[in-house]
């Protein structure tokens, strides 16, 4: 007989925290999403997780104290050399 699945505040932070695991092993949120589908969880609660994993995730970042500097370097301009064979041509049309 099938037994439905716990819901509530728990469940959905059980699945939070398993997007979060996945999430530091490398794994996408469109991809734990559809594991999880596959595994019987409903899309909303899916979605409910993901937005609670990425809340707590946001709020446990380190915060930035100074703006980041952009520095921009231009490299030199590289001419290419000519071939050996454009060289030997260039030498017989003169």
């Amino acid at each position: 007989m099938y037994k439905p699945k716990p819901r509530g505040s728990d469940y959905i932070q059980q699945l939070a925290d398993y997007i979060k695991k996945n999430i530091s092993k490398g794994y996408t949120q469109e991809a734990l999403k559809w594991a999880l589908v596959n595994q019987g969880h409903s899309r909303t609660e899916i979605d409910r997780a993901i937005n609670l994993a990425n809340e707590q995730l946001a709020a446990s970042a380190p915060k930035m104290v100074e703006k980041p500097v952009i520095k921009v370097e231009v490299e030199p301009e590289i001419i290419p050399e000519k071939s050996i064979w454009q060289k030997i041509k260039d030498w017989f049309s003169r």
